[in-house]
């Protein structure tokens, strides 16, 4: 296509006739009206969204001339709902890639090839829209895009994920319009738009028109002042108007009575102030809205005010003279089946869930996200950082070793100012009305000079009442020395070591706020409670937002017509970053990875500690900043071996913000028993709110009473053994029970109860997992020196002792892969007594210069049948070392596949940290029970982890009718180290001497 100017490649033009950046509102008739919010009752709004005719083009050069013209006929093109992404549509490549941008890096030039899509649709206007200025909105258009109204070039917009409004009031007619978009899925603003996201273009968000009398409120700034003693706060209104207009204002409180009014004639420039006295002040906790209502003309808008005030005082980051911990996510725009469309509901369900597991703080990663989304954290309570549509990551790998490979070259470039800027004055301009942002952020992983400067000080310039943040200016990328200009200093998944050290460091200043921490991909994060200590110890610490909400996915199938969630690849894009998408806190669906529920339990806002458990004495220390904890019950219950025989609920809770309480329950216990007793205590929610029913649980503890430990007397009839041994072959038969084991192998061979086969194959000791996403860095490590390929090697197997009722037999051994020396060493020591035990004592001595140990156990395979699985150790769900804060010890019963926690990178994942013993038996109660002296951690599954770890998707899984069990002595931590910091040394199975002792028990259980 000739005839369009190639607006794209030009860093002079981001737009042509659009609109300045205003407030985001919508005008209604009536202030009732405008209080719903629901946009399409409103006279002066027609939606746009809908069926377009589409017709994709791999080049922007094979566009039909003319597409654009009123008598185009275009009949025969594609139908495509408005707002969508072409790529979940069936048009382009879906494409996942997180830094390498996916075309050459030559700034600011994009491919010649620039695949576009040309939309067009007819609409009408209504008479009584006749007389009124008409707008259209658009609200998120990647990456470029141009627009006709009836054959007439309005303008041009870039900048994808920001509102592009333009007045079509000279190109539109009474009745019948045509309106045609032709949108480019690269731009020189694609340079500045290269998050770690999939690649999605079109007319992703709505479409919409507005009709404006003649002189009408543009734009609208509402500032507050509030008193020392927040005693007074004032509301400045400051409007800015097409035309002279007779402004009404009415502020109302969240009960809907007025509290101020004032009134004022604007042309161009006004403002209007109101008081309130003794005003109810906003928070996330209790996120009391009034509501302002500004007429004119025909029109009334409306905004939600919330007052509040934010400072930093001391280093100290402050809302409302409270110090707060910003207990956070990143949240992308992702939906499995839309893209990057989101739907208003998954908006709501996004932000229920966040709240049901105590978050309280969104960084939008990396861009505005849709308006309507602020008017849900300003409702539901939630602390904002809002940050500019602008990474140019690519940068940091696309060079030639020079200036290509400096990822501040954009930033330090004179020539992109502007875009730059205009980043930052359209994220500024749309939001800045939302008492829920609370930072603005310029950008991520985008170098820092110049040009981040500039933006921070207009932003700074523009709205004061907000600090500003900045990530990538940190010493360590080494940009621009002068950070004056940013309030807060920031990191990205330094440990908590290293937060710790600048926190005691008197000459650092600023708070510090983790952007993103504790990277959740796959089985984690396993490192949540280090930070979280380190951050409450510290009042400069604000927290951080967890890497990140969701794992990003498309849903696709295979040639089969099997549904799977696809990652990096999977569509054969190139470049592309894997299943690095991957990396929520909750699956594609919102269904929660067990990382959240730990997420929910480290950050809780009360604190549950011991007092006396001996004189039942508990406390309770409220964490939360502004409300008391009147809203809860405690519900506590006694646990003797896992089964409750006391109960009780204290429903009036008094501790106010930043308090503690002492609570004394009326249980009891036994100074001795062969039982373990637990008390177990639950916060609950007194009432039903909008984002929870009653009951919903906020937190929970668990302790151990002080029992004194009598041993229990084990009444087992203790029968001879026969011991037959031939060859290398050691055959032990008792009362009920025949055992083979292999002195070759160093291994029992069969283990039967009554004629019934316990094993399917022979028992080994296992120290390979499959590596989770978060062994991505060490698993080379491990790989180099063999652990994935070891194999027992039998120096010695013998019958070591017999007697009448016991035999003993010791296997001298290593573990170790081809060409490398042994891994470790060790001596086992089986005894198998009259009762049918088998107990194993092992002695393991781990090469000194080796990495640790993914983990050390026995695995042992059981025969088709074997699905029932009973333990007493930590549950319901999956737990590690590190990763056991949301688990609590109890009796459970699950069926293997419940015990399996689907990974959609299939993955190490489903153990049992702390168990103490273990029941897994056929449906007649058949099989083997476990115990220890110590705990021991447990996997079982219908795969080996080599199955897991050659499958890179659930569906190219071969389920096994074997039950795969594993009886760890210890496992490695989960950590984050997918990109966070290296598992920390106490997670870390790297004992180089330990002993591991458990025993076996085949059973059959009569109920």
């Amino acid at each position: 296509m000739k005839q369009i100017e190639k607006y794209w490649e030009d860093l002079n033009v981001l737009e042509v006739n659009r609109q300045a950046p205003r407030a985001y509102y919508i005008p209604y008739r009536d202030a009732e009206a405008a209080l719903a919010k629901t946009r399409g009752k409103s006279p002066f709004y027609q939606t746009l969204n809908g069926n377009w005719k589409f017709r994709y083009h791999t080049s922007v050069r094979e566009v039909e001339e003319g597409f654009y013209l009123e008598g185009a006929d275009v009949r025969a093109w594609d139908d495509l709902l408005v707002p969508s992404c072409w790529q979940v549509n069936g048009y382009d490549q879906p494409q996942y890639t997180n830094i390498n941008y996916p075309f050459p890096c030559d700034p600011p030039f994009v491919p010649n090839v620039n695949p576009a899509g040309a939309y067009v649709r007819e609409f009408n206007l209504a008479p009584q829209w006749d007389g009124k200025a008409k707008r259209v909105v658009f609200e998120g258009v990647n990456s470029c895009f141009y627009v006709w109204v009836n054959g007439q070039f309005v303008g041009y917009s870039q900048g994808s994920r920001m509102s592009a409004e333009f007045d079509i009031t000279s190109f539109v007619q009474p009745g019948k319009n045509r309106m045609a978009v032709l949108v480019l899925k690269w731009c020189d603003g694609s340079y500045i738009e290269d998050q770690d996201a999939w690649r999605y273009s079109g007319i992703f968000r709505d479409v919409y028109l507005l009709a404006r009398d003649e002189a009408h409120i543009q734009d609208v700034f509402n500032k507050q002042e509030l008193s020392a003693d927040f005693s007074r706060a004032v509301l400045r209104s400051e409007i800015e108007t097409v035309g002279a207009c007779q402004v009404q204002a009415e502020l109302r409180d969240a009960a809907g009575n007025p509290v101020a009014s004032g009134s004022a004639t604007v042309d161009g420039q006004g403002s209007i102030e109101l008081a309130v006295n003794d005003p109810v002040l906003w928070n996330a906790e209790a996120p009391y809205l009034y509501r302002l209502f500004l007429t004119s003309g025909e029109e009334v808008i409306h905004f939600s005010v919330g007052f509040r005030q934010i400072d930093i005082t001391d280093g100290v980051f402050r809302i409302n003279g409270k110090a707060i911990k910003l207990k956070g996510v990143n949240r992308h725009d992702s939906h499995p089946e839309l893209g990057q469309t989101i739907p208003y509901a998954h908006m709501i369900q996004d932000l229920m869930l966040m709240k049901k597991h105590n978050i309280n703080t969104i960084r939008e990663a990396h861009y505005p996200n849709d308006p309507r989304f602020l008017d849900l954290c300003d409702t539901f309570g939630f602390y904002v950082v809002d940050e500019a549509d602008l990474e140019c990551h690519g940068l940091s790998t696309g060079g030639d070793g020079g200036n290509g490979a400096d990822i501040h070259q954009l930033t330090q470039n004179p020539a992109w100012e502007r875009a730059f800027v205009d980043r930052a004055q359209r994220l500024v301009e749309r939001d800045k009305n939302h008492p829920s942002v609370v930072i603005w952020s310029m950008g991520n992983e985008a170098g820092y000079d110049v040009n981040h400067i500039a933006m921070a000080r207009w932003t700074k310039g523009r709205d004061a009442s907000r600090p500003v943040h900045y990530e990538s200016a940190a010493p360590v990328y080494k940009g621009h020395p002068d950070t004056s200009c940013l309030d807060m200093e920031s990191r990205m998944y330094a440990s908590p070591q290293e937060i710790e050290a600048y926190a005691s460091d008197e000459n650092a200043a600023k708070p510090m706020f983790l952007c993103e921490y504790s990277h959740a991909m796959g089985n984690s994060p396993g490192d949540l409670q280090e930070y979280w200590d380190v951050i409450y110890k510290y009042p400069k610490l604000m927290g951080g937002c967890v890497w990140e909400w969701c794992d990003h996915s498309v849903i696709t199938q295979t040639p089969d017509g099997v549904p799977f969630y696809a990652y990096g690849g999977d569509f054969g894009d190139k470049p592309n970053d894997g299943n690095f998408c991957m990396d929520g806190l909750v699956y594609p669906d919102r269904t929660p990875h067990t990382g959240l529920l730990e997420l929910k339990k480290v950050i809780a806002p009360v604190r549950i500690e011991a007092d006396d458990l001996k004189q039942g004495r508990i406390r309770l220390t409220n964490l939360y900043d502004f409300i008391g904890l009147s809203h809860l019950s405690l519900f506590w219950k006694v646990e003797k071996d896992g089964e409750t025989v006391q109960q009780g609920e204290v429903t009036e809770l008094a501790a106010g913000p930043h308090q503690t309480q002492t609570l004394t329950l009326g249980y009891s216990f036994p100074e001795a028993a062969c039982e373990r007793y637990f008390l177990t205590l639950l916060l609950e929610q007194k009432q039903e709110t909008f984002w929870s029913a009653k009951g919903h649980e906020v937190t929970f503890e668990q302790f151990e009473l002080p029992v004194a430990r009598l041993e229990a007397e084990m009444l087992f009839p203790i029968y001879p053994i026969r011991v037959v041994q031939e060859d290398d072959s050691v055959t032990l038969e008792g009362f009920d029970f025949e055992y083979v084991f292999d002195l070759i192998g160093g291994a029992f061979v069969r283990i039967s109860k009554h004629g019934v086969q316990m094993i399917s194959e022979p028992t080994k000791f296992a120290i390979w997992r499959a590596p989770m996403d978060n062994d991505r860095n060490v698993k080379s490590q491990w790989r180099e020196y063999g652990y994935e390929r070891a194999q027992i090697h039998v120096y010695e197997a013998k019958v070591v002792e017999t007697a009448n009722t016991f035999v003993k037999i010791e296997v001298r051994y290593s573990l170790g892969g081809y060409h490398k020396y042994p891994i470790l060493h060790g001596t086992a020591v089986w005894t198998v007594d009259g009762t049918g035990e088998i107990a194993l004592h092992n002695q393991v001595k781990v090469r000194e210069d080796y990495p640790f140990l993914p983990r050390y156990g026995l695995q042992l395979t059981m025969p088709q049948g074997y699905e029932a699985v009973e333990y007493f150790g930590n549950g319901p769900h999956e737990s590690y070392i590190d990763k056991r804060r949301s688990v609590r010890k109890g009796k459970y019963a699950a069926s293997v596949d419940q015990l399996f926690e689907n990974y959609l990178m299939p993955q190490e994942n489903g153990s049992r940290y702390g168990t103490e013993w273990l029941l897994v038996t056929n449906a007649l109660g058949m099989g083997l029970q476990i115990d220890c002296d110590h705990e021991f951690s447990f996997n079982a599954a219908h795969y080996t982890p080599e199955q897991l770890e050659e499958a890179g998707h659930p569906h190219e899984l071969t389920k096994r009718q074997e039950t795969i069990l594993h009886l760890d002595y210890k496992m490695s931590g989960s950590g984050s180290n997918s990109c966070g910091p290296d598992l920390m040394p106490a997670y870390r199975l790297e004992e180089k001497e330990f002993a591991f002792a458990i025993r076996l028990r085949p059973v059959l259980t009569d109920k």
